[in-house]
């Protein structure tokens, strides 16, 4: 077990495993640093991993002013966690709200980024949906503060797009949705406030998306609707883009299919570290 100390005091608590080139794991909302287990045992087996959990999911503090949270903030989490442990660039893979992360950070701090990953990033993404979405967590907000992360798991765990983890892997899914039930109601609460109801939609971000040049990887699943069309603009804006659709699977990507998530993702970091990964030939776009 290490510490981070972010530049707004807050410690966030990292593990690591393995050698060689660095990966640095970014979880979703419902995850925690526990949520990357089967990424850790296969990547450390030839890179240096780092996995963490954010601010308000323990062991890491739990900050108590919803100002502390946000979409920019969860950047420079990455960077702290990445400066304590030595590093100074890294592959980032992130799930969801780590893959919105992980978008940011190539926005950010591109000279950073080896390579981005980005899973299942799409919530509220969409323009014209945006408020209904910001609505919405708003109100699982007020609900982790009514009922508690222990209770509001039993049904989060059982969303339209967490079934099918369910569906494949009984045990898995109750794995995830045991860590889901011992977050801190208070750190959930004002994550959902702070980053996943107020953060921008990657759609007001496209010029300079179309200029940021880190190598990128993209997965969804094909069941996680509202991830499937930013999964298609992410690929039709920035220049070094691939785009990974798994069949028959919804949000929780790393855990529901772990082995083609590692597998092509290996791939990925070694087509990248060969320097083969490059920006789209103009001959492939289609002639209007």
């Amino acid at each position: 077990m290490a510490w981070a100390t972010t530049s707004d005091n807050i410690r966030l608590h990292y593990e690591e495993a393995g050698t060689g080139t660095p990966i640095v794991f970014v979880h979703e909302f419902a995850g925690d640093w526990r949520a990357w287990e089967p990424q850790m045992r296969h990547f450390s087996r030839r890179h240096r991993c780092i996995t963490y959990s954010a601010r308000g999911y323990p062991p890491s503090d739990i900050p108590q002013d919803v100002g502390m949270y946000s979409q920019a903030r969860a950047v420079q989490d990455i960077l702290n966690v990445m400066d304590a442990a030595n590093i100074e660039r890294a592959h980032i893979v992130g799930l969801s709200m780590g893959g919105f992360a992980t978008i940011h950070f190539g926005l950010t701090a591109p000279e950073r980024a080896l390579s981005l990953t980005v899973a299942g990033a799409g919530y509220a993404a969409a323009k014209d949906t945006q408020e209904h979405y910001r609505a919405l967590s708003r109100a699982t907000a007020d609900q982790f503060e009514a009922i508690g992360a222990k209770e509001l798991s039993k049904t989060y765990a059982l969303g339209a797009t967490r079934v099918q983890l369910q569906n494949k892997d009984p045990r898995g899914w109750q794995e995830f949705a045991t860590h889901l039930g011992e977050h801190d109601t208070l750190g959930s609460a004002l994550t959902m406030r702070g980053v996943q109801a107020s953060r921008p939609s990657i759609y007001d971000f496209e010029e300079q998306l179309k200029v940021m040049k880190v190598p990128t990887l993209v997965i969804n699943g094909d069941e996680d609707d509202q991830c499937i069309q930013p999964g298609i603009f992410l690929k039709k804006t920035l220049p070094s883009c691939g785009l990974l659709m798994l069949p028959k699977t919804g949000h929780t990507i790393n855990l529901e299919e772990p082995d083609y998530f590692n597998l092509f993702v290996s791939d990925f970091i070694a087509t990248v570290e060969a320097g083969r990964w490059v920006e789209r030939d103009p001959r492939s776009f289609p002639k209007h």
